[in-house]
């Protein structure tokens, strides 16, 4: 088969993996707490160097077209986000970039684990838990125990984290840090998860401020992100284009070259 096909495929598979991933960021401007994904394009080896044939089974002149482009590493870009005031005592935002709120989920078996949000927006579930708008999932202490709160009272969230019900402490937020925030993996419902063979990927922050009444708004600026995704569809068209040639190339070659 014409080489150029596997090049101009390349680009095409490339490119349209980095359009889904900016049409997944413009999908969530508005969602609370969201973090902007990166996709990268690397150089791709070739064939000769890929499958470690050397160099018998090289090709000079192939060789020099490379080898076409792959889909590189995701990066998630960690900046805080604007803060939106809302005056419910449930809702609260970080005040620094890589903290997280500690949440128990459910795993496979069932068993309670934790995992990782930005999401700041909580209620009152009917047990009295402080849990998630999305997915209802409970609210950690720094003892990583679910915080209950009393059926009345008013409640107070100091920046340090303490949960105050008319002005008695009851618990306090486990606000945490990570070893390495590119180690975070995106579960959904605005959760991160942690490599579960790393038991001190979870570290105290060196700081933490939580304001309450406020949330994280979406960092992504739509504007930007519409732009990467009008470029990264122009690119994937231009691969499609190639493809396209390369075939028209090949119907002359066949059926009217052929005949000479």
């Amino acid at each position: 088969m014409n080489y150029g096909l596997y090049l101009s495929a390349s680009g095409v598979l490339s490119n349209t993996y980095r359009q889904d991933v900016f049409a997944n960021n413009l999908a969530n401007a508005q969602t609370v707490g969201f973090k902007v994904d990166i996709p990268s394009i690397k150089q791709r080896d070739t064939a000769s160097m890929e499958d470690q044939l050397g160099y018998m089974f090289s090709k000079d002149m192939l060789d020099k077209l490379g080898g076409g482009v792959l889909a590189g590493m995701q990066l998630t870009q960690h900046d805080r986000g604007q803060f939106k005031q809302t005056d419910n005592p449930f809702d609260m935002a970080l005040d620094e970039a890589k903290t997280y709120f500690a949440v128990q989920i459910p795993d496979r078996n069932g068993q309670p684990a934790i995992e990782l949000t930005r999401d700041g927006r909580f209620t009152r579930d009917s047990q009295g838990f402080l849990a998630t708008i999305t997915g209802g999932h409970k609210l950690l202490g720094t003892d990583d125990a679910p915080i209950q709160l009393p059926a009345t009272g008013d409640i107070l969230v100091q920046s340090d984290g303490r949960i105050l019900v008319d002005g008695e402490e009851i618990s306090r937020l486990q606000i945490t840090g990570v070893k390495d925030v590119n180690h975070l993996i995106k579960r959904g419902q605005n959760l991160y998860g942690m490599p579960s063979q790393d038991d001190n990927f979870r570290q105290i922050a060196p700081r933490a401020s939580v304001m309450q009444g406020f949330i994280e708004q979406s960092s992504v600026d739509p504007i930007k992100t519409l732009m990467q995704l009008t470029e990264a569809t122009k690119a994937a068209n231009s691969n499609a284009n190639m493809i396209k040639y390369q075939d028209q190339l090949l119907d002359r070659a066949i059926n009217t070259l052929g005949r000479v």
